[in-house]
């Protein structure tokens, strides 16, 4: 089972860009990922099992602090943070060597792929992007599995995104780290996908500063969002008070 008490969390985004390199698995969590990895312990395992752990949430951050934890992070640390740190890094260190890097994004929908190419051409000139958008179905069978890693390895990325919805991706992304033969960062980042293709709207900065940010996916989206956020908000505290005991 995952604890917030004992888990080891990203503090800072001075630790964050400071990761080593070479091959690392990189996950966030929040409230709603807390609650399922309590349900579903092939996804604990996943988030647990990677090298780094992004606190995704005020929630988490607030929690933390609360119950006295083992990584007490000082901000929330967004799946977007992770992004933006990384591509610029990518992008020095392609400037400073005079060769253009490769990054792969791994999942979505192909529009929303050919939308991210477009941004990355333009926002970091120096990264020759790769894409792969897997089928679209609840689990993936032995040929689909095969098919993404052959695309991995054709690709041979300097940084890898894996953007399928959580647990999905990181449940597949740690069922397949052994195959994986590369030598980068890997981050699953979900949602991210969808917000630099700008299909996806992302909050105003002050309610992203104030830990809104689920309030704004909430009204913007209420059929989809609400149980997510109104039960599992309610969740995740019982859940929390109960490590407190």
């Amino acid at each position: 089972m995952l604890q917030l008490k004992t888990v080891a969390l990203v503090k800072t985004l001075d630790e964050l860009e400071h990761l080593p390199d070479g091959k690392l698995l990189i996950n966030t969590i929040n409230a709603h990922s807390y609650n399922n990895a309590q349900k579903d312990p092939a996804f604990a395992e996943a988030l647990l099992g990677g090298d780094a752990l992004l606190p995704d949430g005020m929630s988490i951050v607030m929690a933390c602090r609360l119950i006295r934890a083992k990584s007490r992070p000082q901000r929330r640390i967004a799946g977007w943070d992770l992004f933006v740190s990384e591509m610029q890094r990518l992008q020095r260190k392609a400037e400073q060597d005079g060769e253009k890097r490769r990054v792969m994004f791994l999942g979505s929908s192909e529009p929303v792929l050919e939308c991210i190419v477009q941004r990355v051409h333009t926002d970091y000139p120096l990264l020759e992007v790769h894409t792969y958008s897997p089928p679209y179905r609840a689990e993936f069978c032995d040929t689909d599995n095969a098919e993404m890693l052959d695309a991995i390895h054709r690709a041979d990325p300097d940084l890898l995104w894996i953007g399928m919805t959580a647990p999905k991706q990181e449940k597949w992304t740690f069922a397949h780290w052994q195959q994986m033969d590369v030598h980068c960062h890997v981050g699953t980042i979900g949602a991210v996908f969808d917000f630099y293709a700008g299909t996806l709207r992302r909050a105003p900065e002050w309610m992203q500063r104030c830990g809104l940010e689920w309030l704004f996916r909430l009204l913007c989206e209420p059929r989809r969002m609400w149980r997510r956020y109104i039960l599992g908000n309610a969740e995740f505290l019982a859940r929390v008070i109960g490590e407190c005991l």
